[in-house]
Formats: C-alpha cells, sequence, structure tokens
C-alpha cells in the first residue's frame, strides 16, 4: 500500500499530547530522529518570526524539547540584529534540548540563563524592546501550575508590548497572539507546521502506541491490574485457557475461566459449568461473574450452539471482546465492544466478504463498524471503530496455527480494562505480533500458541518496572 492510498486514513482536527508523543516515537522508529524532527520545528517557528520582520527577537525556552525546539529557531535568526535567548539553569534538559543549547553557545546569540525569579528582572529591557517574543517554555507535557521562573517569564511577556508566538501550545497564563503547532493543532485556533512525520507513523501501529499504556501505581493493590472473564470451550478446551493465559500475561491481575472443560492451571480460576457445553442453564453463574469483571472476553472454543448465552453475556457487560464463535448473527454488543474476527468470521457477521485489496479491506472494516471496535486478523490487521482507521503489520506466518487468535483476543480483554477499546485494540494487535515474531524466531513453523505468552509482557512492557 502506497503512501498516497493511506491519506484517507489520517486523522484530523486537534490532537492530545499521548496520541501526539506515540505518533513521533514511531517516526523515531522508522528513521526520523527527535533531532530531526526538532529541527523541523524550529526552522518552521524562525520562518513565522521572520514574516513579522523584526530586528530585536526574544525566546524563552525551558528544559524540555519545547525549549529545544525555541532554541533551534534562535539559531535560525542569529543574522538578525539582536537574538537573545532566556532559559532555566536548574535542573537538567532534555539530550535533545542539551544538545541545542550546547549548538547555540557557537552562535551570534545572547544566553541569559536564569535560576530563579530574582534572575529575571535585570532583563527587563529585553522584554520592552524585542519586536517579538517565541514562547518555546513548556510543551505538551506540561502538567500544574507554572513554576518559577518561567511564571515571572510569563508576567513580564504579558507586560510587554511585543507580541508573542507560542511554539506548538501556549504556556499557561501567556497572551499568545498566534500559536504555532507541529503536525496536528494541540488547541484550537493553532497555526501548523508541517515537520515531515511520515504518514506511516500514524497510520500503522508502532512502539509509540504502547506509550498510551497507563503505568502501575507505586501503592496498586491485588486487582489493580483489572479482572477479566473468559467464557468459552466445550467442543474445544484449551481455547479459553490460552485466552486467559493471554489476558494475564498483558497485565490483568485476575482472570477466570467460565468452562465446561478443567485444565488445571494454578494461575487462573476456574469457574466450573457442568455439562458438555454452555447453555442458558449456566446463566445464573455466568452472570455474577459477568458484573464483577472489568472485561468479558467471550467466544473461543464455545461451539455453535451457546449463542443465546453469547447474547446474554452482551446484554449484561459492561465491556467484552467477542471472537471466534461469538461472531454470529444477530451479533452480541455490550456497552463497548470489541470484536476480534479473521476474515471467514467476518463474512458470517457482516454478510460481506473482506475485499482483498487493503484500502478497500479497510474501508470495509470501518463501514462495519457501527455497533463497536472490530480488530479484523490478516497478513496486516486492520482495526476501525467507524470513525478512524489503523492498521497493524507486525506478525508472521507461523502465527497460523491455532490458538494465536484466542491469546490476541485474551491480550485485547486485559488491556481493555484501562484502555479505550481502539487503543486497546490497536496495542494488542501490534505486541500479539511483535510476540509471535519472537517466537517464529525461535521454531518457525513448529511454533505454539502458547510459545508467544513469554514475549508479551516483554513487548507490551518494554520499560520494565519504574525504577
Amino acid at each position: 500500500m502506497g503512501a498516497n492510498s493511506m491519506r484517507e486514513f489520517l486523522e484530523a482536527g486537534v490532537i492530545d499530547a499521548g496520541r501526539m508523543r506515540a505518533i513521533e516515537e514511531n517516526a523515531a522508529a522508522l528513521g526520523q530522529s527527535s533531532l530531526l524532527m526538532m529541527e523541523s520545528a524550529g526552522r518552521a517557528v524562525a520562518e513565522a518570526v521572520l514574516a513579522y520582520n523584526p530586528d530585536r527577537v526574544l525566546v524563552l525556552c525551558g528544559k524540555g524539547n519545547n525549549g529545544g525546539d525555541g532554541m533551534v529557531a534562535a539559531r535560525y535568526l542569529q543574522h538578525l540584529g539582536a537574538v537573545d535567548v532566556v532559559y532555566p539553569d536548574s535542573g537538567p534538559m532534555t539530550p535533545a534540548a542539551a544538545a541545542q543549547a550546547s549548538l547555540l553557545r557557537h552562535c551570534s546569540v545572547a544566553l541569559h540563563p536564569v535560576r530563579c525569579a530574582a534572575d529575571v528582572e535585570p532583563l527587563g529591557r529585553l522584554f520592552e524592546e524585542a519586536d517579538i517574543i517565541v514562547d518555546a517554555m513548556l510543551g505538551t507535557g506540561a502538567s500544574g501550575a507554572v513554576r518559577e521562573p518561567l511564571a515571572t517569564l510569563v508576567t513580564r511577556a504579558n507586560a510587554g508590548p511585543a507580541p508573542v508566538i507560542a511554539v506548538d501550545i501556549p504556556t499557561p497564563g501567556i497572551r499568545a497572539g498566534r500559536i504555532l503547532s507541529f503536525h496536528r493543532p494541540k488547541v484550537e485556533g493553532a497555526d501548523v507546521a508541517d515537520i515531515g512525520i511520515p504518514i506511516e507513523a500514524e497510520v500503522f501501529t508502532g512502539p509509540g502506541d504502547l506509550l498510551l499504556i497507563p503505568a502501575r501505581a507505586p501503592g496498586a493493590h491485588k486487582g489493580a491490574g483489572g479482572e477479566v472473564l473468559v467464557v468459552g470451550g466445550g467442543p474445544y478446551q484449551g481455547a479459553p485457557y490460552i485466552a486467559a493465559m493471554g489476558a494475564l500475561r498483558a497485565g490483568a491481575d485476575i482472570v477466570r475461566v467460565a468452562s465446561p472443560a478443567c485444565i488445571p492451571m494454578p494461575d487462573l480460576i476456574y469457574e466450573r459449568l457442568e455439562g458438555r457445553t454452555i447453555t442458558e442453564e449456566h446463566l445464573e453463574t455466568i452472570l455474577p461473574l459477568v458484573d464483577r469483571a472489568d472485561v468479558v472476553v467471550c467466544g473461543m472454543g464455545l461451539g455453535k450452539e451457546s449463542h443465546d448465552v453469547v447474547l446474554a453475556i452482551g446484554e449484561a457487560a459492561e465491556r467484552a471482546v467477542f471472537d471466534a464463535d461469538a461472531l454470529a448473527r444477530p451479533l452480541p454488543a455490550a456497552k463497548e465492544t470489541i470484536y476480534t474476527p479473521h476474515a471467514g468470521e467476518f463474512a458470517r457477521m457482516t454478510g460481506r466478504e473482506p475485499p482483498a485489496d487493503l484500502v478497500a479491506r479497510a474501508r470495509c472494516v470501518k463501514a462495519a463498524a457501527t455497533a463497536g471496535t472490530i480488530l479484523l486478523k490478516g497478513p496486516v490487521d486492520i482495526v476501525s471503530d467507524g470513525a478512524r482507521v489503523r492498521f497493524n503489520r507486525t506478525g508472521t506466518p507461523a502465527m497460523t496455527v491455532g490458538g494465536t487468535g484466542d491469546l490476541l483476543a485474551g491480550v485485547v480483554g486485559a488491556l481493555f480494562c484501562h484502555l479505550p477499546a481502539f487503543e486497546a485494540a490497536s496495542i494488542a494487535a501490534y505486541a500479539s505480533g511483535k510476540a509471535g515474531m519472537r517466537a517464529a524466531g525461535e521454531r518457525w513453523c513448529g511454533m505454539l500458541a502458547t510459545d508467544m505468552l513469554d514475549y508479551i509482557p516483554e513487548e507490551l512492557f518494554p520499560r520494565g518496572a519504574p525504577e
């Protein structure tokens, strides 16, 4: 699929900080370094400044990458009559910002490090004489009240006569006359500069998407990772257990399996359902379990005789993942739902075979995602919630072995405990595909779905526990 054909799947409008960080990380994984993005951003800021025909420019920088953007702009403006750069001289800068600060020491700009509010007072002349002020103090990652010495810099900028251009997003409290955002607007009314981020960094999953997984709090208690109920089994005994282990490996704390089949596994809680298949008689046992679960994962190994049970589970569940035999008409739907079909199951649940052409296939999935988010499994996975589309190309032909789809459903369920449906499905597809690639690297076509389990946490949580 060429870049031009992917343009229709680009999102538009204001983007939040988390999604933008994910896109930037994906771009870095594709080869566009943070320094290269910073260079493009800073140059765009310099061009915006030059439109005012200034002689004197004051650039207010922070210690993060937003400050680095401002420093790059100052470097491109050094040919002007006077360029002054004010920045905090306490605490470390980000590596990219530190690299830009080092470069500025070799440029025709005046550097003014400040440690506290008192250090700002002698710089009053700079605010009064500047033709334009660049606000590069705090970016999209800022939170809480503005601290000193930045708070005093905001006050002095507001009191001066010069117009203010804010870089990406205004520092809280500053009177920005113009906001210049990069790639997508971060606030309403911002102008946008293209900094050359590849289209695929946005429409394909990548390592940046993992940044959206919320961190576990240091004081987290048992169950904070989420509680997942897996309902399945009967004709196929192992499927629900593979899904359940996938949920555990993806961070769920408590996983129950409600099934007629018992496979003793000490990490799972088995909820016995008498008989050979799941019937409506079992709802008395199942529905209280549905009520206590954060997410229900249903359908693996169920067979075709239990659809009335599936529909009842959908009506009762807050969040549910439906897979395999649950994907039949009438389609079950919880309050929030993710469907994880392969091509044949997609045809069964929608009445339409997905096209072979990837763009047409994506349009088909998007049109079908009316009752929830769909993750269509294939050589390239497609995720859509009816408004957005995301592609995933991790995976390997060795994942055609039975059970890999069950494992994916469990991973989706665990992530769905803490993430919106679209993000949970996208990240699960990416991490499961990566885990399959690593398992296949050792066993190739002799790989088992269970061989992937040990790699799931390594792919989902590559940064490990916080220090």
